[in-house]
């Protein structure tokens, strides 16, 4: 969905006039630098897209050329292996869908075991949020999404309860489902005004909001005294570190993070804009699409 918002021009700022898309990518290395020796000639491999330093941060696919290509340029320092029990779609989501809300949930939000978690927007992030959620033993789990099926599908990935924002016992159902205490953490993957006010409402004392969803307009909450006698927080995140990745990668080798249902479909890098418009229009209710060169 981040690439949608690039090609719609919402979160341009900062890109270049012209710059390949692309920020989830694995295959294998076909050329090495000339001071590279940790890896060799056909080795699988993601990349990670976030670099980061004290005064900036380049992602991969936004300040500069990306995977929609048949070839990327990358940082060797920004490689993580495969074992041969990744496939290469599924290795392919790792690097934001995936290690994203797992970032979110473990770093941000630190999310202990029988906490209690809601989840706003049932995509791609919000999805595997619900099944990372599980492995960490967060409790309840209560998938938010507008769209039934989407919430059918969280049930099945993990979660105990799924509700429609939109209901207008939504609140005394959060209140119900806590036992009155309120979420522990909310994390909203989707973005907008309504959801940052419905999910601040929802937390109880010293509940953390989460905001992973990007979203263009002012936040605000009309709740500064709720914020203040109840010791609440209100928390950004932001992609994710090496190291978020490579727990995903050891998860998945190990059996314990299953991602193949998460591959919606398949397009030639040549149907890039077929697979763009299935995907904005939710063709098949997508998770993730991918791209192959």
């Amino acid at each position: 969905m981040t690439d949608i918002h690039f090609i719609r021009g919402e979160l341009a700022a900062g890109m270049p006039d012209e710059v390949t898309l692309g920020h989830e990518v694995a295959g294998t290395v076909d050329r090495l630098g000339d001071a590279v020796t940790d890896w060799q000639i056909g080795d699988r491999a993601l990349v990670h897209p976030v670099e980061e330093s004290r005064t900036s941060t380049r992602v991969l696919g936004v300040h500069y050329d990306g995977g929609w290509a048949q070839y990327v340029v990358a940082p060797a320092q920004s490689l993580v292996a495969l074992g041969p029990e990744i496939s290469m779609k599924t290795a392919a989501i790792i690097p934001d869908a995936v290690s994203t809300p797992w970032a979110a949930i473990t770093e941000t939000a630190q999310v202990q075991p029988t906490q209690s978690v809601a989840v706003w927007g049932i995509g791609g992030l919000g999805f595997h949020a619900i099944k990372l959620l599980r492995i960490i033993g967060a409790a309840p789990i209560i998938a938010i999404d507008p769209v039934e099926a989407a919430r059918d599908r969280a049930v099945a990935a993990g979660a105990d309860f799924a509700l429609d924002p939109r209901h207008e016992d939504f609140a005394a159902e959060i209140h119900r489902l806590t036992d009155g205490a309120g979420l522990d953490v909310a994390l909203d993957f989707f973005g907008s005004p309504a959801i940052h006010q419905q999910a601040f409402d929802a937390l109880g004392r010293k509940g953390r909001l989460v905001l992973v969803g990007v979203s263009d307009t002012t936040f605000s909450v009309a709740s500064a005294p709720n914020l203040v006698r109840n010791a609440k927080k209100v928390l950004g995140h932001y992609g994710s570190e090496r190291r978020h990745v490579e727990e995903i990668v050891k998860l998945a080798r190990l059996g314990r993070l299953d991602l193949s249902e998460s591959i919606s479909a398949v397009y030639d890098l040549a149907d890039v804009h077929q697979a763009v418009e299935n995907f904005i229009a939710k063709v098949d209710n997508p998770i993730r699409i991918l791209l192959k060169a």
